[in-house]
């Protein structure tokens, strides 16, 4: 799932290409027998939701049957992780995909779903986003679907040709022989049917393993995905191939539609804030060098952004001093850059005269993130979409402050806020610098590889994936959309987010397209003696050099 997802296919997607393989096949036979045959297509559980799509998609498809799958979808992020279709809600319900097949006969039966148990115990505290359950919707809800199904119908003057047959009450097993003389009627096989009887207790064919065939069949999945993974860098190419990097100028005005592309189709595009900051500020630390504040800023009617402020002591009436927005990882606090045992990065700067702000981003809780991906998703969307524009926000209110230099505000994130500083600064434009640390890589191969132990396929880390990422970006096309304005990698040897190799790899394309364009000195990589952490050495060099702000005379001791 999650390598194709990355690589823009889905499992949905190519087992509906089966089922129209086997159209194709009825259709090439009605060409060379001259003798047409309806064709229907029905399925149960699964094989509803991919008979339901099939017919969707495809108007050969004459009739159709969905056994124990139609039901509203808002709830999406709580079924099984290979069901989220991205982007689906914006646009489908149940109801929606229902209009698509219209006017074409629909037979929705309303019965027992293949049930699934509880979600496993947790595995390493993060299992939230793969995992979902199956279960028997409410007949109300069936129902309610349906109504807005039988509008489309209805519209079109073929009421009749949609039909929901309910099964003791919604939970009655499927195949029902009211469905099934539905859907033959639909296909013009009419009279009378022998009885029903049950279905066999077991497979009653020999020698036949339907894990084998399972297997072989993930197996071909997977090679067509990993196929695709290993031509994705030419259709990078190919992609990127109308961004020019013959002067700094050129780049920018070329390379204005692929940030659109970024922020529109993978990361999402929320409305602009609707609210003024109107800050509210606490103060909550007082060391002999700085000051900090808590600090919360409205962004929507009912959303907010929070994070910590750390001032310097000794600014003087009219200086504007530089500002570093220091990012945290996954699972951590804003408070955590200022107080943290391991090295507060934030009060690190903040002792060298700098100003921090460490804005609080939404990846905490590992519960609820995860499933709020699941959630953002469905509607076309990651949670940078907000994110966005809670950062936006941020340096609004930042810029306000008579002793902000709003030309002289960077980005410096760790982990998961190394993340950040990869894709906020390439659509927000108001940071003037970013540092990645401890997360750039060959992040193409992070989410799909099937044989690297780094790779995000062996781990528990659905939020990671952006759909349709791959075939047009990788990291060092996003550096490229940060570019001309300095930009930095962090990388620990003993880091476990990849080798050396993968992260040098790649930067190495960053550093071309900036010497390629005359500007090679704003880049650079630090590689030092350590794992996944802040060095603060190279990039605190870095920040004084870019943000033009001098080095202290002497090592700061709070």
């Amino acid at each position: 799932y999650r390598s194709a997802f990355f690589m823009g296919r889905h499992p949905i997607g190519y087992e509906v290409q089966k089922v129209l393989a086997a159209v194709d096949y009825f259709q090439n036979w009605a060409e060379r027998t001259q003798s047409r045959l309806p064709v229907g297509v029905a399925g149960y559980g699964e094989g509803g939701l991919l008979a339901f799509y099939s017919a969707a998609i495809d108007p050969r498809v004459d009739a159709v049957w969905v056994s124990g799958y139609f039901q509203p979808r808002e709830g999406m992020h709580r079924e099984p992780v290979y069901r989220n279709v991205y982007g689906l809600l914006r646009e489908f319900g149940d109801a929606e995909i229902a209009s698509l097949i219209a006017p074409r006969p629909l037979i929705i039966e309303a019965c027992r779903t293949p049930e699934t148990s509880d979600l496993p115990p947790l595995i390493h505290g993060n299992n939230y986003a793969g995992y979902g359950k199956l279960t028997t919707p409410a007949l109300d809800a069936v129902q309610s679907e349906f109504s807005r199904a039988q509008q489309y119908y209805h519209q079109l003057g073929v009421t009749e040709k949609i039909s929901l047959v309910i099964c003791n009450q919604g939970k009655g097993a499927p195949g029902s022989d009211s469905a099934l003389h539905a859907f033959l009627g639909a296909l013009g096989v009419n009279g009378a049917l022998p009885p029903s009887s049950d279905a066999p207790l077991q497979d009653r064919r020999k020698h036949f393993a339907p894990e084998v065939r399972m297997k072989r069949q993930f197996d071909q999945l997977n090679a067509h995905t990993q196929a695709i993974v290993r031509e994705s860098c030419f259709r990078r190419d190919e992609f990127w191939s109308d961004a020019d990097d013959a002067s700094v100028e050129k780049w920018q005005q070329t390379t204005r539609p692929y940030r659109d592309l970024l922020w529109d189709e993978i990361i999402g595009r929320l409305p602009k804030a609707d609210q003024p900051p109107n800050a509210r500020t606490r103060l909550i630390w007082q060391t002999p060098n700085w000051k900090g504040y808590e600090v919360v800023l409205d962004v929507y009617a009912d959303v907010t952004t929070y994070g910590v402020l750390l001032l310097p002591r000794g600014l003087k009436p009219g200086e504007r001093r530089p500002v570093v927005v220091a990012q945290h990882g996954r699972d951590g606090r804003a408070k955590g850059y200022a107080s943290e045992p391991k090295g507060p990065l934030g009060a690190k700067l903040a002792d060298r005269g700098f100003i921090v702000y460490a804005p609080q981003n939404l990846y905490i809780d590992e519960a609820r993130f995860r499933r709020t991906q699941r959630k953002a998703f469905a509607l076309g969307m990651t949670i940078f979409a907000p994110m966005v524009r809670q950062h936006e926000q941020a340096l609004a209110w930042l810029a306000t402050l008579p002793f902000v230099d709003a030309q002289r505000i960077a980005f410096y994130g760790k982990s998961y806020g190394g993340k950040s500083a990869m894709l906020i600064p390439a659509i927000v434009e108001g940071y003037c610098l970013s540092i990645c640390s401890a997360d750039f890589n060959q992040t193409v191969w992070k989410h799909t590889s099937i044989h690297d132990i780094y790779s995000f396929v062996f781990y528990l880390e659905d939020d990671h994936t952006e759909f349709d990422f791959g075939e047009r970006f990788n990291y060092s096309e996003i550096a490229g959309l940060i570019a001309p304005r300095p930009f930095m990698v962090e990388r620990g040897h003993r880091d476990g987010v990849a080798p050396d190799e993968w992260v040098a790899f790649e930067y190495a394309k960053v550093r071309r397209l900036y010497d390629e364009m005359g500007i090679g000195d704003r880049t650079e990589i630090e590689f030092f003696n350590g794992g996944h952490e802040i060095h603060g050495v190279g990039t605190f060099a870095f920040l004084h050099k870019h943000l033009q702000w001098p080095e202290p005379e002497f090592q700061v001791d709070r």
